[in-house]
């Protein structure tokens, strides 16, 4: 790996880790009334456009950082359609 490559896994990886604590907190309080559907949904979507885009160039820190974000994204968006309030 080059050094624009790390600098791409570090920044995916700090970008990614920011949704942690949310999903967290969400997970621990059962309320994501908070949260919005609109922009979780749009989120999502353009995270997984990004994934497919890493996918077709064949960039591993794009592939990376936005599988995991998309995961954690998503885990968001599922808790805001069960936690109901």
């Amino acid at each position: 790996m080059n050094t624009i490559q790390l600098i791409g896994l570090a920044a995916g990886m700090l970008t990614t880790i920011a949704f942690l604590p949310q999903v967290l907190k969400t997970w621990k309080s059962r309320s994501a009334k908070d949260l919005s559907l609109g922009m979780f949904s749009m989120f999502c979507l353009g995270v997984a456009l990004w994934l497919a885009y890493g996918i077709l160039v064949r960039d591993i820190p794009v592939i990376a950082a936005n599988l995991l974000t998309l995961m954690l994204a998503s885990t968001l968006l599922f808790f805001k359609l069960r936690f109901k309030e």
